[in-house]
């Protein structure tokens, strides 16, 4: 592989602080241009043979939305090359990404959450088998009742550390995208969840010198977010809620709509999702948009009423 997409992917790490998850993304992408262009090195690529590559991104069944990120991480790379002078021109400058209709996301009612969590705390008061099997409940009812209070990245959710439970404080400190850090308010039902569950691990003695809220004995040291999906949609089952509906990120979609349908500002459920543009939370919009139509009906004296 051409040297100088290792080298952009270092500085990726280096200066900006990309997680491993960032970076695995775009060295997927890059590979893949690399792949492309044969025995054309990237770095000397022209404008004609990103046009080609994307080209070539539709005809193999890609979707506007996967086109526009590897279009993305084609302009981040060659506009790392002009800064460093290793290209006198951007090949990419020119190239927009193709239109892309934004999908709504999928959204749980506040009753099949409410659903969820309950079941979830049902099985941590059930009597286990063993104590391996006590701390597996607790630890998904702790996962959900943080995860619906905060709206966490659920990279950020399992990887929180083990002095989060032990702050005792309303306000939590995350490090999320960028390694930018953010504050997110707790709830005294998250905070008592995460206290128990620290509690009855240290009763146990399960990972006694860990330094994760939720470890495991995996290669990352905590849970990961592959195995709180898994978990969580075998709970969606056993609540009699349709498993295709439940993912993480669809908990942290209701965590931003429940929030505007009760009256939160767009701007600040904008900060609590950790996102770095507005644009990116607007997608929430449409929350608001029922919202005010309810709003005018009821309360405009020129509404039209039933007949």
């Amino acid at each position: 592989m051409d040297h100088t997409l290792e080298s952009f992917l270092e500085m990726l790490a280096a200066e900006r602080g990309a997680s491993q998850n960032t970076l695995s993304s775009y060295r997927r992408d890059l590979e893949d241009f690399d792949s492309f262009l044969g025995k054309t090195k990237p770095a000397l690529a022209e404008a004609g043979d990103v046009s080609a590559y994307m080209g070539s991104l539709s005809r193999r069944g890609y979707a506007a939305t996967s086109q526009a990120r590897k279009l993305s991480a084609l302009k981040q790379y060659f506009k790392f090359l002009y800064a460093e002078g290793l290209r006198d021109a951007d090949p990419t400058r020119t190239l927009s990404a193709p239109k892309k209709r934004q999908a709504l996301p999928k959204v749980l009612s506040v009753e099949d959450v409410d659903t969820l969590i309950t079941s979830a705390q049902g099985e941590t008061l059930k009597s286990h088998k063993s104590g391996a099997a006590r701390l597996r409940a607790h630890r998904l009812y702790t996962l959900l009742e943080v995860l619906y209070a905060t709206g966490l990245r659920v990279s950020e959710l399992v990887s929180l550390p083990a002095s989060a439970a032990k702050r005792n404080a309303r306000m939590m400190d995350v490090r999320g995208k960028g390694n930018k850090e953010r504050l997110v308010p707790l709830s005294a039902t998250a905070q008592t969840a995460m206290r128990d569950y620290l509690g009855l691990r240290m009763a146990e003695g399960a990972f006694e010198t860990s330094p994760w809220l939720f470890p495991s004995h995996g290669a990352s040291g905590h849970f990961t977010r592959q195995a709180f999906a898994r978990d969580l949609k075998d709970l969606a089952i056993r609540a009699g809620i349709d498993p295709t509906k439940i993912s993480p990120h669809v908990l942290r979609h209701a965590f931003a709509s429940h929030l505007l349908q009760n009256g939160a500002d767009l701007r600040v459920v904008q900060q609590l999702l950790g996102h770095a543009d507005i644009s990116t939370t607007q997608i929430y919009t449409h929350v608001l948009d029922a919202r005010l139509t309810e709003l005018v009906e009821a309360a405009h004296p020129l509404a039209r009423k039933e007949p």
